[in-house]
């Protein structure tokens, strides 16, 4: 019996220690995740330079870079085109498209050049259902200690959401500032969840309503407010 065999692509895992390489870019060489030490990093691939949904993606990062910077984020992009091909088409970007609003747009964070496709192998970045020689849209939070966080992945057809991208960002940063977590649809502002009680008696002071602030909807879902002002506060760098 002929025995049939499907290429296995292997990808890093939430908790992971983010893969590391060396690389070259549209801003020079870097180390990752070495060169992002204390710092959050999203790393995103896309499929291939000059295709309409990733200009639309690459202007939308690139308006919106000043905003993840201050939240202590840098962006990083990849797909497996040459060094050439993504300066011609960061170019072409800068001078040519208009969408939305956005024209004379700018890419100066720094995009991967991986014709060898070591990195897409490495972050599972290539799915062969999906296509076997372009990345899908992934993307990688990396946390200031280089590890992985929060893992999404879009097919080739299906552009991005960048508020929700922001919103992840906000929200992990959140999540450990405070030690809770963000119920859905959380936004900064919005009450977020508190651990579960260690004990009976602690459970029974918050069901009766003595711990401040906090409101149990039943034992083991309890929330409480945290100010919007406050959230920034701990999250975006202040000039």
């Amino acid at each position: 019996m002929e025995q049939t065999t499907q290429a296995i692509t292997s990808m890093p895992r939430i908790g992971d220690k983010a893969p590391s390489f060396k690389a070259v870019t549209t801003q020079g060489d870097i180390n990752f995740p070495a060169d992002y030490s204390g710092k959050w990093v999203i790393l995103f691939s896309h499929p291939a330079d000059f295709t309409p949904v990733c200009t639309s993606e690459f202007m939308t990062f690139a308006t919106m870079e000043k905003q993840f910077n201050e939240a202590n984020c840098e962006l990083v992009g990849l797909s497996v085109d040459g060094l050439y091909s993504h300066i011609a088409w960061l170019r072409t970007i800068k001078e040519k498209i208009e969408y939305k609003g956005m024209k004379d747009v700018e890419v100066t964070f720094p995009l991967i050049e991986d014709i060898t496709m070591e990195v897409a192998k490495k972050y599972g970045m290539l799915q062969p259902g999906e296509s076997s020689t372009k990345a899908v849209r992934a993307v990688f939070f990396v946390d200031p200690k280089g590890i992985i966080r929060t893992i999404i992945y879009y097919p080739l057809s299906l552009g991005r959401n960048f508020d929700e991208l922001y919103r992840v960002l906000i929200a992990l940063q959140t999540a450990d500032e405070f030690g809770i977590a963000t119920p859905a649809d959380w936004r900064p502002g919005d009450d977020v969840i508190i651990p579960t009680a260690g004990s009976c008696g602690t459970a029974k002071d918050r069901m009766d309503g003595k711990e401040k602030d906090v409101k149990c909807h039943d034992w083991f879902f309890c929330t409480k407010p945290i100010a919007k002002e406050e959230v920034l506060k701990k999250v975006l760098k202040k000039k």
